[in-house]
């Protein structure tokens, strides 16, 4: 009777459980000095033992110690953390500069009288929000403006005697329409008002004149300026959207910006609207009806 085979791999495993001796003798006396009895599987697992301890400490040295800048392409942390910092401060210098030259521009214009030429189309309104609103004066504005120019063109004046020099001669067009929650008080430092309207109103230029400054702060939110003639400069703060950029040259009643909830010193949608002529805050409600 024939005896069963046995596959190759149970040969093969049955090879790797042999066990041998490792013996070290004197060439001399063929004393036996260290001897070491192992197997082929025992070889593996060793080897394979070892060289996970191995690798472990490699990537412990180099996670851990100063070695790994010695790595290439590595670096140092720090470095490349203050190169980053560097680099965010280079771009911020940058635009505050392309920034102040665009003001400087826009004031040398209006200085010397110059009329900006017709920019190019605004892009679309991708989001959509302002898509049907209707930007054009109103007829009430139309009747307003026409009515000036009659009182104009009869030498006589549409506002009552004003104190400030150089301002008697002015229209002021009201930015919006509203509830004043808060009046000018220089001793408080508010140096406008506050106009209470529903959101998302438009809110209109209060004179002619070119943009000189649209940008966002912590506590004002956005805010627009507008430099007028006669050393006067018109303010509209807690906007909650810009429709007009800096150095745009804008007419009475143009609509700028939408009124928003912007800024720390907001508790609601409404406009704080500032009127400041030769570097001194002036009261807006000597000037404009609300």
């Amino acid at each position: 009777m024939e005896a069963p085979k046995i596959s190759r791999f149970k040969r093969f495993r049955a090879s790797l459980r042999n066990k041998y001796r490792l013996v070290i003798l004197n060439d001399s006396t063929y004393s036996e000095k260290f001897s070491l009895r192992l197997s082929p599987w025992g070889l593996i697992i060793g080897a394979a033992a070892i060289t996970i301890v191995m690798t472990t400490l490699v990537i412990s040295f180099v996670a851990f110690t100063p070695l790994k800048e010695y790595i290439p392409g590595y670096g140092n942390i720090a470095e490349r953390k203050q190169i980053l910092e560097l680099s965010l401060k280079t771009d911020s210098l940058e635009r505050t500069l392309d920034e102040r030259d665009l003001y400087l521009k826009s004031v040398l214009n209006v200085f010397n009288g110059n009329v900006e030429t017709k920019g190019p189309k605004p892009t679309k309104d991708t989001t959509g929000k302002y898509t049907l609103r209707d930007a054009k004066p109103s007829k009430t504005d139309i009747e307003f403006r026409n009515e000036y120019e009659e009182l104009k063109d009869k030498g006589t004046t549409a506002t009552a005697k004003i104190k400030y020099s150089g301002l008697g001669d002015l229209v002021f067009f009201t930015p919006v329409k509203g509830i004043i929650t808060n009046s000018f008080n220089l001793s408080d430092e508010h140096f406008g008002v506050d106009v209470v309207t529903k959101p998302d109103e438009t809110i209109k230029c209060t004179l002619d004149g070119t943009i000189i400054f649209t940008g966002f702060s912590s506590k004002d939110g956005n805010i627009v300026q507008v430099q007028h003639n006669n050393n006067l400069v018109s303010i509209y703060k807690h906007c909650s959207a810009f429709l007009k950029q800096t150095g745009n040259r804008v007419k009475s009643g143009e609509v700028i910006a939408v009124v928003g909830n912007t800024g720390e010193k907001s508790n609601g949608p409404h406009l704080h609207f500032e009127l400041w002529f030769n570097g001194t805050p002036i009261n807006p409600q000597e000037f404009v009806a609300f």
